[in-house]
């Protein structure tokens, strides 16, 4: 997609860098199983294996737009694994926020931290004055009950986003009957898209897209039998058309720039 040139803000005002604090609500991510343990049994890694993949994806789409923010804050940050590997690739005077309304992400996140790199258990929704030039959503608005009023709360916070969203909805996951069940199970899933129905949610929700690409999450991150079958399918027809092998083979996200 070709879009036009994007600029940050230089105006500014960060939260101070502040212990641990209590959640205000757990409005973010709706449910307790985000702060009951219930969701770290079920991953126990919170997904920080996936985070090489997705540093790629959000540098690939810096790199494009020739993007340098100098404060970036990640919504939902689980380990906060991306934000310490994006920190090693990005220069030394931008620094980075990570919020989640879990306690035991915030445990992972804890030996991550470093002077330009900060962790909160906070509902950013719910911080006043918070504002960075950089918004991080990374698989996240999928697990919120009320998606549109979690994006409403979080679009003032930054000059720019960037969403990554897994297209869950698919030909093939519909044909299978647990295809989609397995999402919510194990992942908590709630809400389930294609290319479009996730570009018409952001904007209805006052989001300008900037641009975007479909990010190969199911051949990068393949680790079940199923999914490695289905790699070189999913490749060769990836290169014919994009759109129909996302929206009938599925494995794909989508990266999105919006403000």
């Amino acid at each position: 997609m070709n879009a036009p040139p994007v600029s940050l803000s230089r105006d500014l005002v960060v939260p101070s860098p502040a212990p641990l604090a209590d959640v205000a609500s757990g409005q973010m991510l709706t449910r307790n199983i985000y702060t009951d343990g219930t969701y770290l049994d079920k991953n126990p890694l919170w997904h920080a294996d996936e985070s090489p993949f997705k540093v790629k994806q959000i540098l690939r789409m810096l790199n494009k737009h020739h993007l340098e923010p100098t404060t970036i804050c990640e919504v939902g940050c689980g380990a906060g694994e991306v934000l310490r590997l994006l920190q090693q690739k990005m220069d030394d005077p931008c620094r980075f926020w990570g919020y989640d309304i879990s306690p035991q992400a915030m445990n992972q996140c804890k030996n991550r931290a470093n002077d330009r790199l900060h962790f909160k258990l906070a509902d950013l929704t719910r911080e006043e004055g918070a504002f960075f030039d950089l918004l991080l959503v990374l698989d996240v608005f999928e697990h919120v009950e009320d998606y549109f009023g979690f994006l409403d709360g979080i679009r003032a916070k930054g000059a720019l986003k960037i969403f990554h969203i897994p297209l869950d909805l698919s030909v093939q996951a519909v044909l299978r009957k647990r295809g989609l069940l397995k999402r919510r199970e194990l992942w908590g899933h709630l809400h389930y898209f294609t290319k479009e129905t996730a570009l018409e949610a952001l904007k209805h929700a006052g989001y300008e897209v900037l641009d975007y690409f479909y990010t190969p999450r199911g051949i990068e991150l393949a680790r079940e039998t199923v999914h490695k079958i289905a790699l070189l399918p999913r490749k060769i027809c990836f290169s014919i058309h994009q759109d129909l092998t996302a929206r009938i083979l599925g494995g794909y996200g989508l990266l999105v720039l919006a403000r």
